[in-house]
């Protein structure tokens, strides 16, 4: 549906948006977020200072807010404003494993700009194509994480950070259980 470009960077935002759930943050420290980025992994320069964690948590709430946008119009005008404060450029690349793949801004740009080009590029695609409503909150009640749906009917209702879908599942399979032993007992 989408291409490997917008997939990854859609589930790299996702990724730094639920980093903080539930009044904990996984990017309180410098070394937090040395640990996102060894699972998602971002080339370029990295300083490792305060300053640059500070500014990877300022974008990551800038990311959030797209997930929370009324309509397109809102969500357009967030995106808009994140590529816009990134300086973003695209250019084609080809490096380690990967064969030509899109990078949205310089390698020596400021890692908090690199997150936030790649993510707004990602939802850029979701926007112009009408697809702002995979953009969910995972259904599960205990759960704010937030998820990208790229499935065929989307349909996707849970996120894959808690295990939510499967709790949900063998909820209601024990309810069922009790239901139906209930009405044995009549």
């Amino acid at each position: 549906m989408f291409t490997g470009d917008t997939e990854g960077a859609l589930a790299e935002a996702a990724g730094l948006v639920n980093t903080r759930l539930d009044g904990a943050d996984q990017l309180e420290t410098v070394a937090g977020l040395d640990a996102f980025l060894e699972v998602v992994p971002m080339s370029g320069e990295r300083l490792g200072t305060v300053a640059e964690l500070e500014a990877v948590r300022e974008i990551r709430e800038r990311l959030r807010a797209v997930w929370s946008a009324a309509d397109r119009a809102e969500a357009a005008s967030l995106v808009n404003a994140i590529l816009r404060d990134t300086a973003t450029t695209p250019y084609l690349t080809k490096h380690d494993a990967l064969d030509w793949h899109l990078h949205m801004t310089e390698q020596d740009a400021p890692l908090a700009h690199r997150i936030g080009a790649e993510s707004a590029m990602g939802l850029l695609d979701l926007i112009r194509t009408d697809n702002l409503g995979r953009l969910k909150t995972c259904a599960a009640d205990d759960c704010e994480a937030v998820l990208v749906d790229l499935s065929r009917n989307s349909s996707k209702r849970y996120c894959d950070t808690g295990n939510c879908g499967n709790r949900a599942n063998v909820a209601a399979y024990r309810a069922r259980r009790r239901g139906a032993e209930q009405d044995v007992d009549r």
